[in-house]
């Protein structure tokens, strides 16, 4: 099986700002780890094909995490129950079985909105707030070391979820 729908479109090559690119280059990806798990089922979003044994719900969940702690947490010192909530007892990824897919997409979604409502016209050579994830001026990086370290998690991530993908149902392409 093969992927016959339109790739996203990356963001446009005519983009010269480092800020703006980060920005667009982020919302693809994002865009890019939601279309990669359309169209799973339920159960095959729960089983891992892979030998270390994460879900792509698992990987969902944690990419949700990985925004609040270094949008709301870390950039804006948000305080946060529990930063690492994506880690089970055994600290692996976790996902509580009372959650679906359909439910953490939207919470992903609602994640990323915020997250993109946090760091909107901030310019990006702005350090982080202190009083989150971090306790010193000197530890605490600027929004575009952020978004930069967000940015190849994505885009890690989307890689991964390339190769999983077609190993659950054959289905290829680059998004």
């Amino acid at each position: 099986m093969t992927d016959t729908a339109a790739p996203l479109a990356e963001p446009p090559h005519t983009l010269s700002d480092p800020r703006e690119l980060l920005d667009a280059y982020l919302d693809y990806y994002r865009a890019v780890v939601l279309r990669k798990l359309d169209g799973l089922s339920e159960t095959e979003s729960r089983h891992s094909r892979l030998p270390s044994g994460w879900s792509p719900v698992e990987l969902l969940a944690h990419l949700t995490w990985v925004e609040r702690r270094w949008f709301r947490w870390g950039f804006a010192a948000e305080p946060l129950t529990d930063p690492w909530g994506d880690r089970g007892p055994d600290d692996r990824w976790h996902v509580p079985a009372s959650d679906t897919l359909a439910s953490l997409t939207a919470r992903f979604e609602e994640t990323c909105a915020r997250s993109r409502e946090l760091v909107a016209g901030v310019p990006g050579d702005r350090r982080a707030a202190v009083g989150g994830r971090f306790t010193t001026e000197a530890e605490a990086p600027s929004l575009n070391w952020i978004l930069f370290h967000v940015l190849q998690e994505y885009a890690r991530h989307a890689g991964q979820l390339d190769v999983v993908r077609e190993l659950a149902d054959g289905q290829i392409g680059e998004v």
